[in-house]
């Protein structure tokens, strides 16, 4: 049975639950404020798609003073979560909080990256294009987007080795033996090549990989651009089509 994630006893076990569950979740997070920081300027707008309980939003709020982020999430609880937490950090005039999906939103194109950290491989596969095509259109002309899944098995060697590293990350066998089982029930996986594909129906050009522990990986991809070399207000050099 998947997870609940409006559920109060979820809630409060996540933080600690998924640095055990996710091998090299803190490095992960390091990795994606690089990224942020060798592309983006100093006045950048953020999109988080699923912010959970905050943590991305409190790590990224410490390091860059002058960002501002927006932060959605179905879950009411997880968000209720995030803003507290952001609360106690007396940050919360950067953020702006959203009950819901992507999709309710303004339309106009504001934000110069978005992130979708652990979120679209919860995202049945009928509703991907429409996931991703929703956070394109809110991302500004060479916006960023940056996500990490867990991806579709494609080599079994991997897979059997991932309950052995979160075990070794801190989980129990019975709780590795029960993630193992969640697997192939609560996730809607997609290998690489079709993750890309996927990505660029929806509007993003120059998908690559940035990151991979076992069967999870992160991916970086821009809106679509037709003839953009280098982003004009930053003076640093971004991909392009």
């Amino acid at each position: 049975m998947a997870k609940d994630f409006n559920s109060q006893k979820v809630v409060e076990r996540y933080d600690d639950h998924i640095r055990r569950l996710i091998p090299g979740y803190a490095l992960m997070h390091q990795q994606v404020d690089a990224i942020l920081q060798s592309a983006l300027s100093a006045d950048a707008q953020i999109l988080i798609v699923g912010c959970g309980t905050g943590y991305e939003l409190e790590y990224l709020l410490n390091r860059h003073p002058t960002w501002r982020f927006t932060a959605v999430d179905p879950s009411l609880s997880m968000l209720q979560k995030a803003q507290a937490l952001i609360q106690q950090l007396g940050q919360s005039e950067r953020v702006q909080f959203i009950h819901g999906e992507t999709a309710a939103l303004p339309t106009q194109p504001k934000f110069d990256a978005a992130l979708s950290i652990l979120v679209a491989h919860f995202v049945p596969h009928a509703l991907k294009s429409d996931f991703f095509a929703e956070i394109s259109k809110r991302l500004r002309a060479k916006g960023l987007l940056i996500t990490y899944d867990l991806m579709a098995v494609e080599d079994p060697l991997q897979f059997q080795a991932l309950p052995l590293l979160c075990q070794s990350n801190g989980l129990s066998v019975e709780q590795s033996q029960a993630m193992m089982e969640r697997l192939g029930q609560d996730f809607f996986t997609l290998a690489f090549d079709d993750y890309q594909q996927l990505l660029q129906r929806t509007g993003f050009a120059q998908v690559h990989c940035f990151s991979q522990v076992l069967i999870y990986q992160g991916l970086i991809a821009q809106k679509k651009q037709d003839d953009i070399l280098t982003s004009e207000h930053s003076g640093k050099v971004v991909f392009a089509q």
